[in-house]
């Protein structure tokens, strides 16, 4: 069994998951338990009618959990309500079924779909309504992705200057040949593009000519809807979502506990500004490193990962808990064990005189608890 959840509240940040191939997860398990089930069948009947009344057709998620089906992209739109249904499902257990409320954590963020959750979960949006804008959007996103090949863009000594990557993109799609833009900002060191046809290859070819340090560009051979880039222009899909974005009803409170946008990096204002980065959400990039730099400027001690299978957030955390371990084999810190400079680095007045980077530090101190996993492996017998 593992740490209970309750003994690492307050001081969580919430994150959660986006669209992946593999959406799946442990939902089966989730609706395998008796104590569980309703609640999750709840949730995938509502976000399955949901799909069902955008797509013209019947939707049932829960017979597609049981039989283990994921979806591919022609059901991407599936997979979007699919994602979106567990992660208010493993919410709502852990507020029912182990009394914790949400609202009194430290933060949540989302990538790509996940904002959209996590605006919900906070109290700022109607799911149902929300979920809508994905999902009347992603028969064309979908389309959109064939032909699209997405990079990962990675340097193993100096950090990336995303306003050269912007550039090369943006000359290689004026070139007329396909689009080609920054999808994801993972780290100061990796960026994830998408690029129609052989937008990547020419990227690929020009990038060592355009940076000052040596590059890498690793092929991911999935496909891959291209939303967060500019390619979600050529089908009008911004201004479409921003007419259903305009309509959307948002609260003036603000939201429970508060959301960094993956967006702008930032906090989620009032309800203007959530409306303006909602509409920016289609097709501007995903800042999940800022997102990393405010869960380590908190006092958050432990991240929670809400959705089934979570991997990019957690990866990422983990790719920098083992640089900062490298950093400090390397380097003595005066002697100090991450443990000790941990309460120095939270110091307000202190933390104001470090650079900013001392607070990634903190890193390899935060707990890591799967969601999903800790509610299997603490249902109510």
């Amino acid at each position: 069994m593992q740490t209970p959840i309750a003994e690492l509240w307050p001081g969580a940040a919430l994150a959660f998951r986006g669209y992946n191939t593999a959406n799946l997860g442990r939902t089966d398990e989730l609706l395998a338990c008796p104590a569980y089930a309703p609640r999750v069948r709840a949730r995938l009947d509502e976000a399955g009618a949901v799909c069902a009344d955008i797509l013209g057709r019947p939707v049932d998620l829960e017979r597609r959990v049981r039989e283990g089906r994921e979806a591919c992209l022609a059901d991407y739109a599936e997979a979007v309500a699919l994602v979106f249904a567990t992660e208010a499902a493993q919410l709502d257990l852990l507020r029912e079924a182990h009394g914790i409320d949400i609202a009194t954590a430290e933060l949540a963020f989302g990538y790509s779909l996940g904002e959209l959750a996590a605006l919900s979960a906070a109290g700022v949006l109607d799911g149902a309504e929300a979920l809508r804008v994905p999902l009347a959007m992603a028969g064309d996103s979908a389309r959109l992705a064939e032909g699209v090949t997405m990079g990962v863009l990675f340097s193993r000594q100096l950090p990336i200057d995303e306003a050269v990557a912007a550039r090369l993109c943006d000359e290689i799609t004026q070139a007329g040949a396909g689009a080609i833009g920054i999808s994801a900002v993972l780290s100061p060191n990796t960026l994830l593009l998408l690029g129609q046809g052989e937008t990547i290859q020419r990227f690929r070819t020009q990038m060592n000519d355009a940076f000052p340090s040596r590059v890498h560009l690793k092929l991911n051979h999935e496909h891959w809807p291209p939303l967060h880039t500019p390619l979600i222009w050529q089908k009008n899909i911004v201004d479409r979502a921003a007419v259903m974005i305009g309509a959307m009803r948002i609260t003036d409170a603000p939201p429970a506990p508060p959301v960094v946008s993956l967006v702008t990096g930032k906090p989620i204002g009032d309800r203007v500004a959530i409306r303006q980065t909602l509409r920016n959400w289609v097709d501007h990039p995903q800042r999940l490193w800022d997102a990393v730099c405010a869960v380590l400027h908190s006092p958050t001690q432990t991240v929670l990962h809400i959705g089934p299978a979570p991997n990019v957030i957690p990866a990422t955390f983990a790719r920098l808990s083992e640089n900062v371990r490298q950093f400090r084999a390397r380097n003595d810190l005066s002697g100090m064990s991450l443990r000790a400079l941990g309460p120095i680095i939270d110091r307000p007045w202190l933390n104001a005189r470090l650079p900013t980077s001392a607070a990634l530090l903190r890193a390899p101190q935060l707990e890591h608890v799967v969601l999903e996993d800790w509610l299997i492996e603490n249902a109510p017998q």
